[in-house]
């Protein structure tokens, strides 16, 4: 079952790919950029839960979709950006088994413990 997460997830990065190279930005940008999402890890310096709110919020795809469809739909080009990045970081992190956060610490994820 993991490996078909993975799969899916892959798709979804890959996805998020094709989203960008439709936009006008230079494709350094999106390697550049995919790591920023990982910034709201510093709401675990106020503890777990303001932490894993923080987390969850920039990690969530639903979120993503929003940000990128009001981008496309608003003619701003910098939250389809945004919203490509959001997306295809959340697949990158559930790749590698990041998954969202529950609040009682950074290790419980919905798809499993980090570090077992």
């Amino acid at each position: 079952m993991k490996n078909l997460i993975k799969l899916e997830e892959l798709g979804q990065l890959v996805l998020a790919i094709l989203l960008f190279s439709q936009l006008d930005y230079a494709w350094w940008l999106f390697p550049a950029c995919l790591l920023l999402p990982d910034l709201s890890m510093i709401g675990y310096a106020a503890g777990p839960k303001v932490g894993a709110f923080f987390y969850n919020l920039f990690h969530h795809k639903f979120l993503a979709v929003i940000v990128f469809s009001l981008g496309i739909l608003l003619h701003i080009p910098v939250l389809a950006f945004a919203g490509t990045i959001l997306f295809g970081h959340s697949a990158m992190d559930r790749i590698f088994g990041y998954g969202l956060k529950y609040n009682d610490g950074f290790q419980h994820t919905h798809l499993g413990r980090i570090g077992k």
